[in-house]
């Protein structure tokens, strides 16, 4: 029987990406997003391309909680199960603190940390049900340590969810839970967020990303830096520069 992903975000960047891949090896998908007709493109295309595989689309803006429990609990009719969650639905926007730009820090507290946190809830509600599932969170390698200027909200918003489901985790080991839950850390993969920034040292294309994503996924490991190389090794690093040479690096 063919298993189920549900990803949010899935009209652009790496949710599609993840949706495309997920496709090729098989799965069903649950596909939502603010953009449909973007969504019905991609439905169609790897329906197409792909069939038997049976894809469902809904409308979600992840900021609207009570139509994100809405929206997974009628995908989860859908299919009769949901094997994997994808948390990805998520914006780039933000400012350095202290420059009149509250707003932009604001929307991505609440897009990235809020609204994340109202997808785990949803995930979870299912599969406490199903007593199985494996729940993935899209941090970023930019949570391991706190960055300046543009990306000092940003960088908040990814660690808080990567703790978010660190604490989840434990919670379930303590328990024996089926359940897993998976933390992915990207680098610099190339997509509509960061088709303009300049700065993106060894960035590697969407497919070959996402690509990686899927693989990390599937292997069910607790936390992965994606691709491995060369964000595993910079990801310990980081984590234990003193501010001196950090600063040098970010």
């Amino acid at each position: 029987m063919a298993k189920t992903v549900l990803i949010t975000g899935a009209s652009s960047g790496l949710g599609e990406g993840m949706a495309r891949e997920f496709a090729e090896r098989g799965y069903n998908l649950a596909l939502c997003a603010r953009r449909t007709g973007r969504l019905e493109q991609l439905r169609d295309e790897l329906t197409e391309r792909f069939a038997p595989v049976s894809i469902k689309i809904r409308a979600l803006d992840v900021n609207d909680h009570g139509q994100v429990l809405e929206v997974f609990r009628g995908f989860h009719e859908d299919f009769g199960r949901l094997d994997r969650i994808v948390v990805n639905a998520g914006i780039g926007k933000g400012q350095p603190l202290g420059t009149g730009n509250f707003e932009a820090n604001r929307q991505t507290a609440e897009t990235n940390f809020v609204a994340a946190l109202a997808q785990m809830e949803a995930a979870m509600e299912i599969y406490r049900g199903q007593n199985q599932g494996h729940l993935i969170v899209m941090s970023s390698v930019s949570a391991i340590r706190g960055m300046p200027g543009n990306v000092t909200t940003y960088a908040a918003t990814k660690a808080g969810i990567a703790s978010l489901a660190e604490g989840l985790r434990v919670e379930l080991a303590r328990k024996r839970s089926p359940i897993r839950v998976t933390t992915l850390y990207p680098g610099y993969i190339r997509t509509e967020i960061n088709e303009k920034v300049k700065n993106t040292p060894f960035i590697v294309d969407t497919a070959t990303g996402c690509r990686a994503l899927v693989r990390a996924i599937e292997s069910e490991k607790a936390e992965a830096f994606v691709p491995g190389w060369p964000w595993r090794p910079l990801g310990f690093i980081m984590k234990r520069l003193p501010l001196p040479l950090l600063k040098r690096m970010v």
